[in-house]
């Protein structure tokens, strides 16, 4: 592929609107639009105003008047790709952004790919490759804290970070090279020592990073949460109300619902998507016994599990299911959290009794009840704080592309094979190919080390204007 002819492509999304944005880009882009845009002084030319400048102008094709637009002129290297750049704000029918593109197509500035224009961005410096995926999730954010995950590697955090180990190991690594080079002479220039230290910092490093890849996809996509527990303790009735609308059918018939429903509410600016699940129980029935083994699997994949009770509910019951599936939960990842519904068919007396009871094995449940809305917002509360939620902007340097977690897991490798080798006194030779491997998967984050199909993979998730 091309990377300085010119390309086309409406920014704005497809179909009609107040203004529709046609963007241009490449090498005498602003002359092939030139020809097109007619301004009311004769004497205007687009190829004369400066860069950075907006006009208003008429677009004309074959001669007649398109529309009445307004131009924006960038000129290499000002501009988001890099390269001369033209934007057309024209009305948002139809029918006049195809005519543009049609007219520009004809001028030789052909369809943009998906993503070309944030990859030309990436090919002439403009961002790493880091901050070009950022773009995407920016685009695609649909809570406050995606937003702020996607804002935050724009700016370059996650770069900021892997470029700054990624220079520290160059320095030493270039070190053992001379020595290789020097291999005959028996120097050494790079003290093992603080390598073996630096090492273990970075490592380290590289698995907090890592680590936070679980919470920042959870963050980046909405934070699953499974419903689950016996028929007829609330579960659809609790997902309704969470969600303020008729979500799930809401039944007296035990197994009711039998098969997952899932939608998503906003709580502090943080996406949670809560599962309603069919009933925990034996059954016969071919359909239900489907839909309780897809609970089960629901309950694996969640972040956060809440098990709803019938405060009515033998309290040995409730302790066989809640160990149940903590048994079978990873407790470094996942929280299961107690949850007594239909409180308002009970006096503060029972509840106070039942409560006594769950002490032995859940020591902090939330009584609610769903029917009357009470105390959800001690549910909310119990939902943030086992996330350990903090307000959007006040969150370290969080992972939440797989690329980025799969490159760390790989280079967090290479590393402990460099720690194992000082320690074990291993030949230079051997240190330092494992110090390339993780200098290699550190660049392959920014783009500092990269391939075509790499970057085809990326680029092509991106819509086709950005």
């Amino acid at each position: 592929m091309q990377y300085y002819d010119p390309i086309c492509a409406l920014s704005t999304p497809s179909g009609s609107g107040a203004i529709a944005l046609v963007r241009a880009s490449g090498e005498r882009v602003i002359e092939k639009c030139a020809s097109l845009i007619r301004f009311s002084q004769p004497d205007k030319n687009l190829l004369k105003q400066k860069a950075g400048t907006l006009h208003l102008a008429s677009f004309e094709s074959d001669g007649q008047q398109l529309d009445e637009v307004m131009v924006a002129v960038f000129r290499t290297p000002h501009s988001y790709t890099g390269e001369d750049m033209v934007e057309i704000y024209c009305h948002g029918s139809v029918y006049i952004q195809q005519q543009i593109l049609l007219a520009l197509i004809h001028r030789g500035i052909r369809t943009a790919q998906p993503g070309e224009f944030t990859m030309r961005a990436f090919m002439n410096g403009k961002m790493d490759l880091a901050q070009a995926e950022s773009v995407a999730d920016l685009i695609a954010a649909e809570s406050a804290a995606a937003h702020r995950i996607a804002l935050n590697q724009l700016k370059g955090t996650v770069s900021d970070k892997i470029r700054q180990l990624r220079g520290r190991l160059l320095d030493f690594s270039s070190l053992i090279e001379l020595e290789l080079d020097f291999g005959e002479e028996d120097v050494e220039f790079a003290d093992r020592s603080q390598l073996l230290t630096l090492a273990g910092e970075i490592r380290q490093t590289l698995r907090q990073l890592a680590g936070s890849f679980r919470q920042g996809r959870a963050m980046k996509n909405g934070i699953p949460v499974t419903i689950a527990g016996d028929p007829n303790t609330g579960k659809s009735t609790l997902l309704n109300v969470l969600l303020q609308e008729e979500k799930a059918i809401v039944s007296e018939i035990p197994g009711t619902t039998r098969d997952f429903i899932e939608d998503t509410i906003t709580l502090d600016g943080y996406l949670f998507r809560f599962i309603d699940t069919a009933g925990l129980r034996s059954s016969e029935d071919v359909v239900e016994k489907k839909g309780i083994d897809r609970t089960w699997q629901k309950i694996r994949q969640a972040y956060v599990i809440i098990l709803l009770a019938d405060w009515q509910m033998p309290v040995e019951k409730i302790k066989t299911r809640f160990e149940e599936i903590n048994s079978m939960l990873d407790n470094e990842n996942q929280y299961l959290i107690l949850v007594i519904n239909k409180t308002d068919t009970a006096d503060p007396e029972q509840l106070q009794e039942i409560k006594k009871k769950l002490q032995s094995f859940a020591p902090d449940p939330v009584f609610i009840s769903a029917l009357k809305e009470t105390h959800l917002e001690e549910l909310k509360a119990r939902l943030k704080e086992v996330m350990h939620i903090q307000p959007p902007g006040e969150q370290e340097v969080i992972i939440s592309s797989v690329r980025h977690y799969e490159a760390l897991i790989q280079a967090e490798e290479a590393i402990r094979r460099v720690i194992n080798g000082l320690q074990e006194g291993l030949p230079s030779d051997l240190v330092a190919q494992d110090l390339r491997e993780a200098i290699h998967y550190m660049g392959e984050i920014t783009g500092e080390i990269t391939t075509d199909e790499i970057l085809e993979n990326i680029f092509a998730k991106f819509c086709i204007g950005k």
